[in-house]
């Protein structure tokens, strides 16, 4: 009798640690949550302060102790985690199991291995748990539309970057001719890494043209980067609209679930109603 009124009240903590930790449509789930999401980024900027050479020098023993006490505190999180999971495997190997465990290791991997702590940053993927909290994850169905349309023109784009790559290499190569080493353009490779840089419009200034012609080519390439930006955008734009008119579908209002029978009233993941 006593055994069994201890494995009751076992499973009743396992319940209750699930219900707070696994659950956030609840006041103590919610609760845990925003926590948890505060403590993670404090502990990251925790790690961004303890990047700079002269906080460092300074509070070298606070920030140390401070990034202790969070992967302490992760530690015993995750350890709670599986104990009170339902699917113990199931969580450890999930998508957030994953990243809980490997969000634990950098303080224990720096006592081996010098210089890894800074990979406590990972610990900011954890805060994806938002979606959860703020219920946004009724809107990544929307999202479908656009991976579809980009799985769809994979191939319109494949042979979009492979005109990029002639048009980078060959220009490239002709601003090695024009230009030359005296300019900056010591190898081709170099011609096509500044082609790239100012078909890109990003203009590094690190490598310029210095002669007419190159100059020239130069503001043609510059006008062909504004062109060239649209068109996969364009490719991608077509493909949506071309999956909606094809694949009509009724979409709920309240989470915008996509892809209910013609027929269905309600929506079958809310139970919100559809209209006509």
């Amino acid at each position: 009798m006593k055994a069994n009124s201890i494995q009751k009240d076992q499973n009743k903590i396992k319940d209750i640690l699930y219900t707070i930790i696994f659950e956030s449509n609840t006041i103590g789930g919610k609760i845990f949550d925003i926590l948890l999401i505060v403590a993670i980024l404090l502990s990251c900027i925790v790690v961004m302060v303890h990047s700079s050479l002269e906080l460092q020098i300074e509070y070298e023993s606070t920030l140390y102790a401070v990034e202790w006490f969070f992967s302490i505190l992760f530690t015993i999180e995750y350890a709670l985690r599986i104990y009170s999971a339902k699917n113990k495997w199931m969580y450890i190997f999930s998508f957030y199991g994953i990243i809980d465990f490997i969000s634990t290791l950098p303080s224990y991997v720096e006592l081996l291995y010098a210089g890894t702590q800074i990979l406590i940053l990972i610990r900011i993927f954890r805060v994806l748990r938002v979606f959860r909290i703020l219920k946004l994850f009724r809107f990544i169905n929307a999202s479908k539309y656009l991976l579809n349309a980009i799985v769809a023109s994979r191939h319109k784009i494949m042979v979009f970057f492979g005109f990029l790559l002639t048009i980078v290499t060959s220009m490239g190569a002709l601003m090695y001719i024009i230009e030359g080493p005296e300019n900056g353009f010591t190898s081709i490779p170099k011609g096509i890494y500044w082609a790239i840089v100012t078909l890109t419009t990003v203009g590094y200034g690190d490598i310029a043209p210095q002669t007419l012609l190159g100059q020239s080519l130069a503001s043609v390439i510059m006008i062909l980067g504004y062109a060239i930006i649209a068109v996969p955008t364009g490719i991608i734009s077509s493909e949506i609209t071309s999956a909606k008119l094809s694949r009509p579908s009724k979409s709920c209002s309240n989470c915008s679930k996509l892809n209910h029978d013609d027929n269905a009233k309600y929506c079958d993941h809310c139970g919100t109603s559809l209209g006509d």
